[in-house]
């Protein structure tokens, strides 16, 4: 993939899933220096945290993972939290929230990312938020970022731009551009989306599965009939 170097550094929001591992290879073309952060909120499955460190280390990216178990204890009735609740297979209607919603993650994901990206000296930050692919959450929406990325400027007298290259595309796209970026195989084999913390093409059965699923299967079928 051709790139443009933007800028000297950024720091990737990074999960270990399709969507954070494909902005950490999208930041490393439009790059010189990628580092990237990790967070442990109190989920069920923690082997993201795992992928998340091996997926960074391997494409040489330096990495940190921060406990913010904090998160889970805020709120109650989340399905990605709390034990006792099992993942929903279908999707809520859209005047409800998801039992995956995590009350307040990405506020707090990203806020904490900033103050470490003003400790190196970064003022680029990257998340693969998508408002097309937004399940219901409203802190992946465009209107949620850009009001951030105000915040954070006026809380910390910086200039951070928060970088979405995921906003506006669905997963088919999402999947595309793993390909262009030379990495489809490794989203697809080694990235953990599914909510019930199967790795690669997951339990099949969750919301989470059957949206990367349909994209992938849009995306390979629009590829054959080029």
């Amino acid at each position: 993939m051709k790139s443009t170097k933007i800028d000297d550094a950024a720091l990737v929001v990074f999960s270990g899933g399709q969507d954070s591992t494909t902005c950490l290879f999208w930041a490393k073309a439009h790059f010189k220096t990628v580092r990237a952060i990790s967070f442990f909120y109190g989920q069920k499955h923690s082997l993201e945290v795992e992928l998340a460190e091996k997926i960074a280390k391997d494409a040489g990216v330096e990495w940190e993972m921060m406990d913010v178990s904090f998160i889970s204890k805020l709120s109650t009735g989340c399905s990605l939290t709390d034990t006792s609740l099992e993942i929903e297979k279908e999707k809520n209607p859209e005047d409800t929230f998801p039992s995956t919603f995590v009350p307040g993650r990405n506020l707090f994901f990203l806020s904490i990312a900033a103050v470490k990206a003003r400790e190196y000296g970064i003022r680029h930050l990257v998340t693969g938020v998508s408002q097309t692919d937004f399940s219901g959450y409203p802190d992946c929406r465009d209107s949620f970022i850009k009001s951030l990325n105000v915040t954070l400027n006026l809380a910390m007298d910086e200039q951070f731009v928060l970088h979405t290259p995921l906003m506006w595309i669905d997963k088919a796209q999402t999947w595309a551009l793993a390909d262009e970026l030379g990495v489809l195989d490794l989203v697809r084999n080694s990235t953990l989306t599914c909510y019930n913390g199967v790795v690669g093409d997951g339990c099949g059965h969750c919301p989470a599965c059957k949206l990367r699923r349909e994209g992938l299967d849009k995306y390979l079928s629009s590829k054959q009939g080029d």
